[in-house]
């Protein structure tokens, strides 16, 4: 469904067009890795993002570097499956498959959820017909959770720093995807907000949840 509550077809009622997945792709190039000429912001923060929030807790050191597959978000009642996706022939990334609009696309070229860096995970907003798993995304909260189960048993858990909305027209990668704080283990979970244009076919803005390690299981621990 639309913004508006109107139903869609189910070529406008793609989350991700091309045009947002090629914004993405270009942000996961230049600051997933800090791989950028652009001089570091004081205090190792990017894009003048604010320092922690008063309250929230301190983070933990990274992890060893662990393949995600599933993205679980309590609060939101999200239990999602995480797919590897890569560079379609465009050069965007691919989107998890319309079909499957319960699954979460995990860039594979990028950092993986729980070592330092800023991992980045997409899903739809929406069908033609029905809420997709990032419908909420939203309404997130500071200081809710976000775990990431890995193949290798272990679980990274992310407290959520804050949620933010990225107009296309003004976007700035560095703001969206920047690791806020140098050497930290972050989290980005991205789907689609503002109003949907129905000449264009996508919608307006961005959302962006930011999070941080700040626990964790060990390998082989029950999720």
């Amino acid at each position: 469904m639309t913004d508006s509550g109107e139903p869609r077809s189910s070529g406008g009622g793609r989350l991700l067009t091309f045009a947002a997945w090629s914004v993405l792709v270009l942000g996961l190039w230049l600051w997933g890795r800090e791989i950028t000429g652009v001089p570091p912001s004081p205090s190792g923060l990017a894009g003048g993002s604010a320092l922690p929030v008063p309250g929230l807790p301190a983070a933990r050191a990274p992890l060893a570097a662990s393949v995600p597959a599933r993205v679980d978000v309590p609060a939101m009642g999200i239990r999602a499956p995480v797919i590897s996706r890569g560079l379609d022939a465009q050069g965007a990334i691919e989107p998890p498959p319309y079909e499957s609009p319960g699954t979460v696309g995990w860039w594979g070229g990028g950092v993986k959820p729980g070592e330092a860096g800023a991992a980045l995970l997409v899903g739809h907003v929406d069908t033609a017909s029905k809420p997709a798993v990032f419908y909420g995304l939203s309404s997130a909260k500071p200081g809710g959770t976000v775990r990431v189960v890995r193949t290798d048993g272990s679980v990274a858990e992310f407290t959520i720093e804050d949620v933010r909305v990225y107009e296309r027209a003004r976007f700035d990668a560095h703001r969206a995807y920047g690791q806020r704080i140098k050497g930290r283990a972050e989290l980005r979970l991205v789907t689609c907000g503002g109003t949907y244009d129905k000449v264009a076919k996508e919608y307006t803005a961005n959302v962006v949840v930011s999070a941080y390690l700040t626990g964790g299981t060990r390998p082989g621990t029950p999720a």
